[in-house]
């Protein structure tokens, strides 16, 4: 294990573990380019699940009281099969193209949100076709979190309810993808050791994240989320 891939992946894992407890999500987006340039792609992508199993995880527990259980519910019956699917793709599909898709899909979703002003307020149900399509884009991407974001928020959700609610709904699509990718035999060695040695890093910047969106109103959580957005399509585009 190199030292200096340790360390750059921890201070990586614990900022956008920050991030990602500040804005519901992001942290993932922008540490696939990171892990990428350390490991490589296919080491990437599982490597990446196991740091966002432990850094969403610890998000549900920080926000516990405030989470919407049934919208949960509903955007696991969607994402686990199709994360299931996405996972035992990997190591076939063609990322590149997909992930320029997503880009345009982000950067389009801002657009919308303000030329509309009265976008309306999606269905619980609705949150099965969320699930289905991020599980299936997480399991080939590794993180496409900036894609629930806008039917979270037109939910109604915000700060502590987003954050908790969107986390409990990731972690039901990461424990399917883990077990596709054992499936086809993606977690090596060294993605285990790897995600297990950056564990502490992401629960330190989850905590720290947590101390800070309670300080912030909810107009400028917003904003940020959307900053967040065009940030993660500016990246799928020019090809992390």
């Amino acid at each position: 294990m190199n030292v200096w891939q340790v360390l750059g992946a921890s201070a990586a894992a614990f900022l956008l573990a920050l991030l990602s407890a500040v804005a519901g999500f992001g942290g993932g987006v922008l540490l696939l380019p990171v892990f990428t340039a350390l490991f490589g792609l296919r080491t990437a992508v599982p490597m990446l699940t196991l740091t966002q199993l432990s850094s969403n995880g610890s998000r549900v527990w920080l926000n516990r009281k405030d989470i919407r259980w049934p919208l949960v519910g509903w955007f696991a019956l969607g994402a686990v099969p199709l994360a299931v699917a996405g996972g035992l793709l990997l190591a076939h599909a063609p990322l590149g193209a997909l992930k320029r898709m997503l880009g345009v899909f982000l950067i389009g979703v801002v657009v919308w949100r303000h030329l509309r002003r009265d976008p309306g307020k999606p269905g619980d149900k609705a949150f099965i076709g969320v699930g289905a399509a991020s599980g299936l884009g997480s399991a080939l991407l590794g993180s496409v979190g900036p894609l629930t974001a806008p039917f979270f928020l037109a939910y109604g959700l915000a700060r502590a309810a987003y954050i908790g609610t969107e986390a409990a709904s990731a972690l039901t699509m990461h424990l399917a993808k883990l077990g596709a990718y054992g499936a086809g035999d993606l977690l090596t060695r060294t993605v285990i050791v790897y995600g297990v040695v950056l564990t502490p890093a992401t629960l330190a910047g989850a905590w720290v994240g947590k101390r800070i969106v309670g300080r912030i109103s909810d107009r400028v959580f917003v904003l940020l989320v959307e900053a967040g957005l065009l940030l993660s399509g500016v990246l799928f585009l020019v090809g992390f």
